[in-house]
């Protein structure tokens, strides 16, 4: 065979075995209870119900609704597989919907992980259920991508750890009686039982930080959205769920 031939075999021959390599991700709903799962897949028993059906009226509420512009809920299909994104600064989903709150409804902002905005946000998202994650690309956000990747394989806290330590290298492990996942963001925002009520992955993160004793950031700052950055590409190309329910 001519060296011209040789190189292009090759290449599609390593192209081909990596395609045929099964995905070795794993959603955090893989690792729950059968009951878990059967929660989260049964619209009538989960446990976000009632913060969806809030979600349903404010979407309705007010001259300037979200009906208004955008009609049915389900016309949002695909939007929050697009998240994080970049418009004059990063921003994720709940960012989104609070700054079409301030800027078209001029209406003042909600607090973060506020009851309404939660409620939307879940909204929202669950248009997307069975699509991909698809994080959109541009120079600002792979140098946010690349930030969180920092963020994500630094050690910090008293406890001297990263995510890296828990969710890559002890994945599927236990810790107090649970497994521990790989980090993947397909289904947030998540109702944990843990906490009896909807959160968003900010609020997850948070509590990370605040696990290993860390200084825990601010909501929306540039940390906490840079490691969404990267956590969504992570978790590129699995399908969505949410809102998801976990422990």
């Amino acid at each position: 065979m001519k060296a011209g031939l040789l190189l292009p075999l090759l290449l599609l021959l390593a192209l081909a075995a990596q395609a045929a390599e099964p995905d070795a991700r794993r959603s955090g709903r893989d690792t729950m209870s059968g009951a878990l799962r059967t929660l989260q897949a049964d619209d009538a028993q989960h446990p976000a119900q009632l913060a969806l059906a809030l979600g349903q009226e404010l979407w309705m509420q007010g001259a300037k609704s979200c009906a208004s512009c955008h009609g049915e809920p389900a016309a949002l299909r695909g939007v929050a597989a697009r998240y994080p994104a970049w418009d004059q600064g990063l921003i994720d989903l709940p960012g989104r919907i609070q700054r079409c709150r301030v800027r078209h409804q001029q209406q003042p902002a909600w607090a973060p992980e506020s009851e309404p905005l939660l409620a939307l946000s879940a909204l929202v998202a669950q248009q997307s259920r069975g699509l991909p994650l698809a994080p959109p690309h541009g120079a600002e956000l792979d140098a946010a991508a690349a930030r969180g990747q920092r963020l994500y394989t630094t050690r910090i806290g008293a406890l001297n750890l990263s995510c890296a330590h828990c969710h890559d290298e002890r994945a599927g492990l236990r810790l107090g009686g649970s497994l521990i996942p790989q980090a993947q963001v397909d289904d947030y925002p998540v109702y944990r039982l843990e906490w009896q009520s909807l959160g968003s992955l900010q609020r997850r993160l948070r509590g990370c930080l605040s696990g290993v004793r860390a200084k825990v950031w601010d909501w929306d700052s540039a940390e906490l959205l840079a490691l969404e950055v990267y956590l969504a590409r992570r978790s590129a190309g699995m399908a969505m769920q949410p809102p998801g329910v976990r422990p």
